[in-house]
């Protein structure tokens, strides 16, 4: 039996879910709203603050989507109860961002700077401190929508293996080359 499919997924105060027919899964709480379409063989069951996801048979496709589904429902519950944050830094000589609302301007060393609308289900913020890296930080309920938003921000400029150049997110390791005045 699959392991995270198996798991039970403790609800929180505040938390309300509403499965209705045909496997569409509504999950509300304190950060907001959240929908989910279940594939309609898998059934789904809540009881005493708990819900499981259960399989009919163990073929092959019902066991992959059995830890999907698990996994895509504890997101949204995890979601709408606490929320996700991602927070990416922008190093570079000269380059800067800053955000009007939900419009996210960079200035990356190209010759214009870059606008991007985020999305209205996710809140930007952006910090320019002196003597530090730009900041730029998501918040949203939807996992999914946070990590699609986040990679698109760092496809505008990657962290190069050189310098070390580009929008990365916060910890991450970035594998440095040595440049050529290594093999002499």
């Amino acid at each position: 039996m699959s392991r995270v499919g198996k798991a039970p997924i403790s609800l929180p105060k505040g938390v309300q879910i509403d499965i209705s027919k045909g496997n569409l899964v509504t999950v509300k709480g304190p950060k907001g709203e959240l929908q989910q379409q279940i594939d309609p063989d898998l059934s789904i069951e809540v009881e005493d603050g708990t819900l499981e996801v259960k399989r009919p048979t163990e073929s092959k496709r019902h066991k992959s989507l059995h830890g999907l589904s698990r996994a895509l429902i504890n997101n949204m519950v995890a979601g709408v109860s606490e929320g996700f944050v991602k927070e990416m830094e922008v190093i570079g000589v000269g380059y800067r961002v800053e955000n009007k609302g939900n419009l996210l301007i960079l200035t990356l060393g190209f010759s214009h700077p870059i606008y991007f609308y985020v999305p209205d289900e996710v809140k930007v913020e952006t910090a320019m401190e002196k003597g530090k890296a730009p900041m730029i930080k998501l918040e949203s309920p939807d996992k999914q929508l946070l990590g699609q938003v986040a990679a698109k921000i760092r496809a505008f400029r990657k962290p190069e293996p050189y310098k070390g150049k580009g929008i990365r997110f916060k910890g991450e390791e970035i594998r440095r080359k040595a440049g050529k005045t290594a093999s002499k």
